[in-house]
């Protein structure tokens, strides 16, 4: 019954039942260089799988890269001793294989191959099946194409049993892309690279939690680009296209790029871009995002949908600081080795220190105060002490004036030497606040319950009105981290910016219009540290369609 099933699709004449839709040879060129399949490499030592080869859009450009880099190396080589190792292609359309083998026997014979060695090669490198269920020897260094679009109900019932036997990946509703990306990855060698341009659905929906999983433990997500409404095929399609380039590597940086004009000159210089050891400091065409895969959560990147999604909510709520809540920074100092120290061990008066919390304090997801202290040379009034009036703290800063004098803050002003660069408010400390690292990868929202005051390198969030703990909720969720991915700048290593600039950008109902059902459950999902729950109180609370909500992952909440 499965090869019965396996003939059918090979004799199908419909392509839309084996999802045969061929690339622009511009971005199939694009898609070589991203995986560093280029001619001044030695690719006759190397290996590549094409999965799906088709009419030959990927194929061809192949083989004519790696003649050009053979010959240059070895103008006396025996070409079938030489590269008949060096390509496995494969293909489940019986004509079009037919075809492709003879435009590929065709190509080696201008290359003035003799017939024989052509089709000799032609025999080696291509193999017409099914690649789901083909034998494959060894691994690959590359593994580049266009895999088949085809949704489940297109597939027989017995060849679908017999691929959901073999391949975790295919998991609800997932397109049988999905599999062909698993196959491909677990072919890998160790450093080798996979290049496919295809729908980008399973980088957010329901459907690709297994494949993102996989490719987050194991793979090392090199580069994004959206291809979304550009003319990347030769005929229209309505799947959501993008280019995904993964190397067997340690997990890194992701580097991101929307919607290039499908032309040779901007693609070859947006391939140097993406492929180069660091990224200019001036703003261009790509970004940089770390920790993008993170388990089966969803990627967020900014894809059109997820544009459209932020454009809403902007239109539909008020901003979180007009909804009563309070965004600012820690204190910055200037000097922390002289206004910070052991909480206990600062021998100046009572009234004149404060319990600091850092980033440190709180990298286990709750404060864990290491007992740390900031002076506080303020007046309640806001103007500076009268050292005269606190004698300890007096001789605390004269023993350091050195280096607390020194700063450029003190220079401009001598006789306010001893202020810290921002003023101290003690209130603030009392307060219960939410806590936010500026540098991270992912959205780490504290609470703390009114005991410590924030260090610079800490953003918090405070209200008169929102329960905290249910705005936890809301920050720790992926519409959160939406809109921090959408607005921050690019970083060195990927990671996001937490700044105020960037928490103020996000919408959020007022507290008044929350039912109380659903009050209890973002507070519940907060106080449990469940992300996933956090995630599906916070769709509920902006709203979100199902289209919305599979924009962020979260089409099965």
């Amino acid at each position: 019954m499965v090869q019965a099933a396996i003939d059918h699709l090979a004799l199908s004449a419909e392509r839309n039942s084996r999802g045969a839709v061929f690339t622009r040879r511009e971005v199939v060129d694009f898609i070589l260089d991203l995986t560093g399949y280029t001619e001044d490499q030695p690719l006759y030592e190397k290996r590549l799988l094409e999965p799906s080869f088709g009419g030959g859009d990927f194929l061809l450009p192949i083989i004519e890269r790696l003649l050009s880099a053979w010959r240059a190396a070895r103008p006396n080589g025996s070409a079938l001793d030489d590269l008949g190792d060096s390509i496995r292609a494969v293909e489940l359309h019986r004509d079009t294989y037919r075809c492709a083998y003879a435009a590929v026997v065709a190509l080696l014979g201008r290359e003035g191959m003799a017939t024989n060695t052509a089709t000799a090669l032609a025999g080696r490198w291509l193999s017409q099946g099914d690649f789901l269920l083909s034998p494959l020897e060894g691994e690959f260094d590359f593994v580049v194409g266009n895999p088949p679009y085809v949704r489940q109900e297109m597939i027989p019932a017995p060849l679908l049993i017999e691929y959901r036997s073999r391949y975790q990946t295919i998991y609800d509703r997932a397109d049988i892309y999905i599999p062909f990306i698993e196959r491909s990855l677990s072919v890998l060698s160790e450093g080798g690279s996979l290049g496919f341009i295809c729908a980008d659905r399973w980088m957010k929906n329901r459907y690709g939690g297994p494949l993102r999983s996989l490719v987050a433990e194991r793979f090392h997500l090199k580069a994004y680009v959206d291809m979304v409404g550009t003319p990347a095929f030769h005929s229209d399609v309505v799947a959501y296209p993008a280019i995904t380039i993964i190397n067997r590597a340690v997990p890194g940086a992701t580097r991101i790029a929307h919607r290039p004009v499908i032309d040779r000159p901007t693609l070859t210089t947006l391939a140097v871009l993406l492929r180069a050891q660091t990224l200019p400091k001036e703003t261009g065409p790509v970004r940089e995002l770390a920790q993008v895969t993170n388990g089966a959560e969803p990627w967020l990147l900014e894809s059109a949908d997820q544009m459209a999604l932020i454009r809403r909510l902007e239109g539909a709520f008020p901003a979180l600081e007009d909804v009563g809540c309070k965004v600012g920074i820690g204190v910055a100092t200037g000097a922390d080795q002289a206004f910070i120290g052991d909480f206990d061990a600062l021998d100046v008066e009572s009234d004149r220190k404060l319990p600091l919390v850092t980033t440190k304090d709180i990298m286990s997801g709750e404060v864990k105060w290491r007992g740390q202290g900031v002076i506080n040379p303020f007046a309640q009034s806001g103007g500076l002490v009268n050292l005269d009036e606190y004698p300890r703290l007096g001789h605390y800063l004269e023993s350091r004036r050195e280096v607390i004098a020194g700063r450029h803050c003190a220079q401009k002003t001598p006789a306010n030497w001893y202020r810290t660069i921002d003023r101290i408010t003690p209130a603030l400390a009392a307060r219960p606040k939410l806590l936010i690292p500026d540098i991270k990868g992912e959205a780490h929202i504290v609470f703390e319950g009114g005991a410590l005051y924030p260090h610079h390198n800490l953003y918090y969030v405070t209200s008169d009105d929102w329960d905290l703990r249910a705005l936890q909720a809301v920050l720790l969720s992926a519409v959160t981290r939406l809109f921090v991915a959408t607005y921050s700048t690019k970083m060195r290593g990927g990671f996001l910016r937490f700044q105020a600039q960037y928490l103020r950008r996000i919408r959020i109902p007022r507290w008044n219009e929350v039912l109380e059902p659903l009050r209890r459950e973002l507070v519940d999902a907060a106080i449990k540290r469940d992300v996933q729950a956090c995630n599906r109180a916070v769709f509920k609370l902006y709203g979100l369609s199902h289209e919305e909500r599979s924009a962020l992952g979260g089409n099965g909440a």
